[in-house]
């Protein structure tokens, strides 16, 4: 820093306070014309992918910062090992541009898949060209995440690296977005063991699907789901191949789980039990309670006063209680499957239609074989 005789510069800033916002902004622009950084918005478009994720309408969006070049609407492009061609533009407001000049931030429609954040993507003359390359890229990373290794459960882990079977702890890591990959694979890669040795062999956003669980199977790796749930079929098809799926919504949790079974001292975990599943219809503004969600339970049966999550394109947008259940217009204990309900959920609102809810209870269980 330039205050301990450095030459970077530091602006204190607080952006829930609002101070120093101006400052860091003069500061910017004073170091972009002392170090003369230009950029030719003649070039063909390159930069930086930011964030991405899988939207269920819209496919893959990736949000990139243009930083050299102008990028355009019909513009055929590679970030990392990702083709697309440019569908569509919008700008931070949410409105559609047609091109993005240097120092644009924007989110893009139109890409084979979900980008790595930090992923760097260059526009490319021919759109042929831009497969070629992202099929290469997407080919060597495949055989670089079916490498195999030693099966086991996050349960026996410390038993089996006492027996000198576990040299390498490989790993799955499923999140809601892109930046939660880049955090987690960081801090768990960061686990030092003289005995074992840590390793995240596929990383990606979405869902937990059927292709995550025979990967794993075959990899012999634990999944680490954070922010997302499994589909119903590959949670059937985990329990069937005994794979390990470990769900978190805390990062430091998912660390400290880790370390904590490398150690032999793995805490009494505690078990999901799934009460029920309801599809959401349609929502209704209820005096007294608020937004109410019009729901089908599809599975089990839902409890008032349960433990429910909600989910959206299977990914975790609420915890917390069921505060009302109602059938047409009394309240009610339950509602079993095949039957309609009216479900309110504490101290929460933003309900759509097409989300899922689910009601479960979590029970305490010791795993005994640690500590026998």
């Amino acid at each position: 820093a330039e205050d301990w005789g450095g030459d970077t510069v530091c602006v204190q800033i607080s952006a829930k306070q609002r101070l120093g916002i101006d400052e860091l902004l003069e500061m910017i622009l004073l170091v972009a014309d002392m170090q003369d950084l230009k950029a030719d918005p003649k070039l063909a478009a390159s930069g930086t992918v930011l964030e991405a994720r899988l939207d269920r309408s819209r496919g893959p969006v990736a949000t990139v910062l243009v930083q050299n070049g102008t990028l355009r609407v019909g513009d055929a492009f590679i970030a990392g090992a990702v083709s697309g061609k440019v569908r569509a533009m919008l700008n931070d407001a949410g409105d559609k541009v047609q091109e993005a000049p240097p120092a644009t931030p924007v989110e893009v429609l139109g890409l084979q898949g979900v980008p790595m954040a930090g992923d760097i993507f260059k526009v490319l003359t021919e759109e042929w060209r831009a497969r070629q390359i992202g099929a290469y890229r997407q080919q060597k990373l495949r055989e670089d995440t079916l490498q195999k290794s030693s099966r086991l459960t996050l349960d026996h882990l410390f038993q089996k690296i006492q027996e000198g079977v576990v040299k390498e702890l490989s790993l799955i890591v499923k999140t809601d977005v892109q930046g939660s990959v880049e955090a987690l694979t960081q801090i768990l890669s960061d686990i030092a063991s003289p005995k074992v040795k840590v390793r995240v062999i596929h990383a990606s956003t979405g869902a937990i699907t059927e292709s995550d669980v025979l990967l794993a199977a075959a990899t012999n790796s634990i999944i680490i789901g954070f922010n997302v749930r499994p589909e119903k079929k590959a949670a059937e098809l985990a329990e069937k191949e005994e794979v390990d799926i470990r769900l978190h919504t805390v990062v430091y949790n998912v660390a400290n789980e880790i370390k904590a079974a490398m150690a032999g001292m793995l805490e009494p975990t505690f078990r999901e039990v799934a009460l029920g599943r309801a599809e959401v219809r349609n929502t209704f503004k209820v005096p007294k309670f608020g937004i109410v969600a019009g729901c089908m339970v599809t599975e089990g049966r839902i409890v008032r006063n349960s433990d429910v999550r909600l989910l959206r394109d299977n990914v975790v947008i609420y915890t917390g209680k069921a505060s009302s259940l109602r059938r047409f217009k009394e309240d009610v204990g339950e509602v079993k499957s095949g039957y309609e309900c009216g479900i309110g959920l504490e101290k929460f609102s933003d309900i759509k239609p097409d989300d899922v809810i689910e009601a479960f209870k979590v029970e305490k269980v010791v795993n005994k074989e640690l500590y026998a």
